[in-house]
């Protein structure tokens, strides 16, 4: 379970993520009412995370002998956008590689095929309601460092805003090493 970010019409909200992987066939499974571009960063995500297996101790042939279910609760809310890249991504290598992700952070970020992280919209929203949850850490891509000076005083004050302009950066923030303690 990842925490992302999203934006809705009436603000922001925390979209907790959940992966699962199993024994198969490579079946891969997205549940809780995604869209079309949330769809499309699934497969994206399993594209990265194919093309860097070795760096995390994934098996390469994942994709033939594992399958694999994304999930998003909260069913009945329509959700879609490309921001939710960096977190499909972050909890499919975590799921496959048994390194666990950092539970008191949360993300946001487009990611493309090859680990770019891209700009997004809603920050004021999104960050207000990772404060508003007692998330104090948020990982964010780079582009969006300039919008920082338009959030509230307290958010930009309390919050810790990482930039990431890959995703190597989003992981190595992101998930725990056996050797590290959070």
């Amino acid at each position: 379970i990842i925490n992302g970010l999203a934006w809705t019409p009436v603000g922001g909200e925390i979209m907790q993520l959940e992966i699962s992987s199993m024994p198969g066939t490579g079946k891969l499974e997205l549940t809780g009412s995604l869209g079309d571009v949330m769809k499309e960063s699934a497969h994206i995500a399993v594209t990265y995370t194919r093309a860097h297996a070795d760096e995390y101790g994934i098996d390469k042939n994942f994709y033939k002998t594992k399958d694999i279910h994304i999930h998003v609760p909260e069913g009945a809310v329509p959700k879609d956008g490309p921001s939710a890249g960096v977190t499909i991504t972050t909890s499919l290598i975590s799921a496959l590689s048994g390194l666990r992700v950092r539970h008191d952070i949360a993300m946001t970020g487009e990611i493309t095929l090859t680990g770019r992280v891209l700009a997004i919209g809603g920050l004021r929203e999104k960050s207000t309601a990772a404060y508003t949850m007692g998330i104090r850490t948020l990982l964010i891509p780079k582009e969006n460092m300039r919008d920082i000076a338009e959030l509230d005083e307290v958010v930009r004050n309390e919050v810790k805003f990482i930039p990431c302009e890959t995703l190597d950066d989003v992981l190595k923030n992101a998930l725990v090493y056996p050797s590290e303690k959070i």
